[in-house]
């Protein structure tokens, strides 16, 4: 829920139509246990552009082996996305419990759609311990979220700003550092360490690409499946402690390299008051589509 605190960076939403709600969001994330490790996600497609987000299947796999572990919170999930999934279909989840002793759990997990495999993934899970040591990287120095513009993806009820209006698409945007930041929060989600895990987990695959192309002249995502063949490849996270998807976190997206047809980001999230939630990277393409070869927005890699 936004507050009046919050309303000098408020505008009025212009996508139209909407993607949904952040209730068909966490829907979605909440994966529905089939039993013997396996797992099903509610299907929610964008018509324009009907193929899963990588770091939806992320979330997703992190609720599920969540669940399969006894609630063991994940410390770290990590995804390879291997071909696309249309978003119009469920999705299985196929979990393998590789070890689950007294404090530590490992699973192995994939993600299938008709029988192939989509994406292959791991995570590791803990019962937690209390602290003996404790330090943590600075947050970025960033503008508060009241002072923060919003930015409409199309999702009701998920509080989205960009720092500095950044992220546009727009190939003749001004050139700024590889960097992008955003805040994010969701008007209400269900008291579920799982989902609040999720919904961090879902956001991650967002902005790294954006990252990297604000640093050169001439591209931007608004040429992402035209001309230019985008997608994400892997993600890595690690989670530092609980989290609170409905309570600020600032996602700080720093592209470190663009090579060979290649991206890689190195991020974080922090909350409000600048502790350190999660850490994270993406590996992702960016390519021409060759010859005289190009695609359209329903396009994948």
């Amino acid at each position: 829920m936004v507050n009046s605190a919050d309303r000098a960076a408020d505008h009025p939403i212009v996508r139209f139509p909407n993607w949904g709600d952040a209730a068909d969001l966490i829907d979605m994330i909440d994966v529905r246990s089939l039993g013997g490790g396996r797992y099903v996600s509610v299907p929610r497609a964008d018509w324009r552009r009907p193929v899963v987000e990588g770091s939806q299947m992320l979330g997703q796999m992190v609720v599920a082996a969540m669940r399969e572990t006894g609630a063991r919170r994940a410390v770290s999930a990590s995804i390879v996305l291997i071909r696309a999934a249309d978003a119009r279909a469920p999705l299985t989840f196929v979990l393998d419990v590789l070890s689950h002793g007294r404090t530590f759990s490992t699973v192995s997990a994939r993600v299938e759609q008709t029988d192939r495999v989509c994406a292959a993934g791991t995570l590791l899970l803990d019962s937690v311990a209390p602290e003996v040591i404790h330090h943590e990287v600075d947050a970025p120095e960033v503008p508060h979220p009241a002072d923060t513009p919003c930015h409409d993806m199309g999702v009701t009820g998920r509080d989205l700003r960009i720092v500095d209006a950044a992220y546009t698409g727009d190939p003749n945007a001004p050139v700024g550092p590889p960097e992008l930041d955003a805040w994010v929060r969701f008007a209400e989600v269900p008291d579920d360490p799982a989902i609040h895990a999720g919904l961090l987990a879902q956001f991650t695959g967002h902005l790294s690409i954006g990252a990297a192309l604000r640093a050169h002249d001439g591209v931007g995502e608004q040429q992402a499946h035209v001309t230019l063949s985008t997608g994400i490849n892997a993600i890595s996270i690690s989670f530092h402690r609980d989290v609170r998807a409905d309570e600020w976190m600032l996602y700080h997206h720093l592209s470190t390299s663009a090579s060979d047809g290649m991206t890689h980001s190195e991020c974080r999230v922090h909350d409000l008051d600048g502790e350190l939630l999660a850490s994270f990277t993406v590996d992702a393409m960016v390519r021409a589509f060759s010859g005289t070869t190009t695609g359209d927005y329903r396009s994948a890699m």
